[in-house]
């Protein structure tokens, strides 16, 4: 069915998908999927809108977040952070991108929910900053206060064990919320990230991090291009930021 596929619109997406089986019964495992291009579509369905004007037209122009966006041209290409790969000695190699790039986001219909934005790290940290300061961000609300909280509380069945988290527990003492890695608990010990109990954050492919903390007033954006993925990486930021010996109470 390739639903994912660059060359399907949201709407030939989600009518692949729901032919698609399911990996598990509802609510007896957590797995990363296409759950969050799932809520993409919706936001379609329900405002009447495309996803990608919904976005620019509702989070984008009011937060001032002029960079920011799906569809790029080739004049981008030059703009865009180089990726580096790790090579077994050590050193790193420029990963090969501009034909990779052309053949899966210019000028293709896809926009997901879930990953294809083209941004800055300014812009970056005002998304962030929105949603430290409960959805309000100099004086624009994107959204409710409850909202924010729903989206940062962890919603899932205590009786998903670890076991059937795949691999969510290597992220630390938490759960997920909608959207977020959620922590519920201080580090269990000192070789997980250092963190405050309640802040929510996701990662990326290249080593990304960005997190908000509201007990501690902070947002964070970890901007890294480095693949494999490197959890050394958010171990140090975090160590430098927070302090090694840092509980993680409130």
């Amino acid at each position: 069915m390739d639903p994912l596929s660059a060359d399907n619109t949201l709407a030939q997406f989600s009518q692949k998908l729901a032919q698609v089986p399911l990996l598990y019964e509802p609510g007896t495992h957590w797995s990363y999927s296409a759950g969050v291009d799932v809520q993409a579509r919706l936001v379609e369905v329900l405002s009447g809108q495309p996803f990608d004007s919904y976005v620019k037209q509702h989070i984008f122009d009011p937060l001032g977040m002029a960079d920011s966006g799906w569809k790029r041209d080739e004049a981008d290409l030059a703009r865009l952070a180089r990726i580096y790969v790790a090579q077994d000695d050590g050193t790193l190699e420029p990963m090969p991108r501009d034909e990779w790039l052309k053949a899966n986001f210019m000028g293709k219909p896809m926009t997901m929910g879930g990953s294809g934005i083209v941004t800055t790290v300014d812009d970056y940290m005002r998304f962030a900053r929105m949603l430290l300061g409960e959805g309000e961000l100099d004086g624009v609300r994107i959204l409710e206060p409850a909202t924010v909280q729903l989206m940062a509380t962890d919603h899932l069945d205590p009786r998903i064990g670890p076991e059937n988290r795949s691999w969510l527990v290597g992220k630390g003492n938490g759960g997920f919320g909608f959207d977020f890695f959620v922590r519920t608990g201080p580090p269990l010990d000192a070789e997980e990230n250092r963190g405050t109990t309640g802040e929510f954050f996701w990662d990326g492919l290249p080593s990304m991090l960005f997190w908000v903390d509201p007990v501690q007033d902070m947002a964070v954006v970890f901007a890294t291009q480095k693949i494999d993925f490197d959890g050394t990486l958010h171990h140090d930021i975090r160590d430098a930021i927070y302090g090694a010996d840092y509980t993680g109470a409130k």
